[in-house]
């Protein structure tokens, strides 16, 4: 049998392994729960109650229903608003998820279904015998969360080598007929990746066989189609963390960071952002636009999952991602309004000597939330929320939201959640604030000016 390689990225993705934090540290945190948050008007919710770490939340907003799923709970965990996320519910494990899981995100369909996906790793039996595969699983809801009654696990290619194929961070997206997409990076074999773990964070690669794919399902989830590259030149493509926005067409848009890859030794080299489209259901893509490559590449020891994109009501897409020059880590944020044939000139969101894991989502035509998770130097991570309105600018200031600010030396996750409801932004992160020795998921919601 072949036992799977331990390592920092491994460590710090089973979450599910922690203790819990002692009862004065949870007395102290509970007084806090219903505190104002930095602006004297958001409130904080803490939304995690399961034992142990709890890190790396995405969310979806649907109707007075807000999702939440993170890496915790022995595996995925999971936890829902029924009133617009003022309150949470219990947390349970998404159904399939207990073992070595990672990386969860999250859709819901037009008819109110929720899709709820995963990484996931196992040892599989081949005719060489024995090998690994790392692949995503999605577990699906009929009743709002209440549970999840079916879940499968996305097929891929059998694994030529004892170590088997290699994959990380999918994203998932459903479109107005109902069709469900996951993007993914993979690699066919795990045994030419090498990581960068960081102390305290996660990890970033120095070489590899990286690539883009994407799998849909016509039935709800049920099957899947085998994965098919969306960035050019595959087995090594470079390409890690593909967000993908489905248009009301069902024109299908990603932004992915790609990193120059050396095919004689397979290293990668510092990376920026591209854009990629399909108007034919993933069978094929335009040609990658680059996005902001006039302010710097994206460095490899970044240990943020780098790159987000959105889509306005009128199709003007959104970008968000993060470079370094020096010692200063540098938010950027550029739209298109032409389906991303071109884009504006990037705009600087924040910047300082500390990372930015920054996010996006549209709050109507021409407006766009900006949030990003920081580790604030002398004082932990902190998330921060602005909006913009294209042609007018910023229509306020930075907002802090968290409570207060995390332990620096707790992994928060590399993604966080942030959604619209109502012209407000809905924001989830993780932080182990004050004394607390563990990550929980918090949530906010808050409205900024609009212009």
């Amino acid at each position: 049998m072949v036992t799977p390689r331990t390592t920092v990225r491994d460590r710090r993705r089973g979450l599910w392994v922690g203790a819990a934090a002692s009862l004065l540290a949870l007395f102290v945190l509970l007084l806090g729960m219903g505190a104002a948050g930095a602006t004297g008007k958001a409130r904080v919710t803490r939304v995690s109650r399961c034992p142990g770490r709890n890190a790396e939340v995405e969310q979806a907003v649907s109707g007075r229903f807000v999702y939440e799923v993170w890496i915790g709970c022995r595996g995925i965990g999971f936890a829902r608003s029924l009133n617009g996320g003022r309150t949470f519910g219990r947390s349970i494990s998404v159904r399939g998820s207990v073992g070595r899981t990672w990386d969860p995100a999250i859709a819901v369909a037009p008819d109110g279904t929720v899709y709820v996906s995963y990484m996931i790793f196992s040892v599989v039996q081949t005719s060489a015998g024995q090998v690994g595969e790392m692949r995503p699983s999605v577990a699906v809801s009929h009743n709002h969360g209440r549970s999840f009654s079916q879940v499968s696990r996305l097929p891929v290619p059998t694994p030529q080598t004892a170590r088997g194929n290699w994959g990380d961070r999918e994203f998932i997206a459903v479109g107005a007929d109902g069709k469900v997409y996951v993007t993914w990076d993979y690699g066919p074999q795990a045994d030419e990746v090498q990581e960068v773990c960081i102390r305290g964070g996660s990890c970033a690669f120095a070489a590899g066989d990286f690539n883009a794919v994407i799998q849909k399902s016509t039935d709800g989830g049920a099957t899947w189609t085998m994965p098919a590259s969306i960035s050019p030149g595959f087995p090594l493509g470079g390409v890690y963390s593909a967000p993908i926005v489905v248009q009301r067409d069902g024109t299908l848009d990603v932004l992915y960071w790609q990193h120059p890859t050396d095919p004689a030794t397979l290293s990668v080299s510092p990376g920026h952002e591209y854009f990629t489209r399909s108007t034919d259901g993933g069978t094929t893509w335009s040609r990658p636009v680059p996005v902001g490559t006039k302010v710097g590449p994206t460095r490899l020891s970044v240990w943020w999952i780098d790159g987000d994109l959105a889509a306005d009501p009128a199709g003007n897409l959104y970008a968000g991602w993060d470079t370094q020059r020096g010692n200063r880590d540098t938010a950027w944020l550029a739209w298109s309004s032409d389906g991303g044939a071109h884009w504006s000139a990037p705009l600087r969101v924040a910047s300082s000597r500390t990372e930015h894991l920054v996010e996006v989502a549209a709050a109507g035509r021409g407006n766009v939330y900006v949030a990003w998770q920081t580790p604030v130097r002398g004082r932990g991570y902190a998330t921060f929320v602005r909006r913009l309105a294209v042609g007018n600018g910023w229509t306020g200031p930075a907002k802090r939201i968290s409570l207060r600010y995390g332990n620096a030396k707790i992994w928060p996750g590399d993604t966080f959640g942030l959604s619209i409801k109502g012209g407000s932004a809905v924001v989830s992160w993780g932080s182990a604030p004050g004394r607390t020795r563990t990550a929980e998921i918090y949530a906010s919601r808050i409205a900024l000016p609009s212009h």
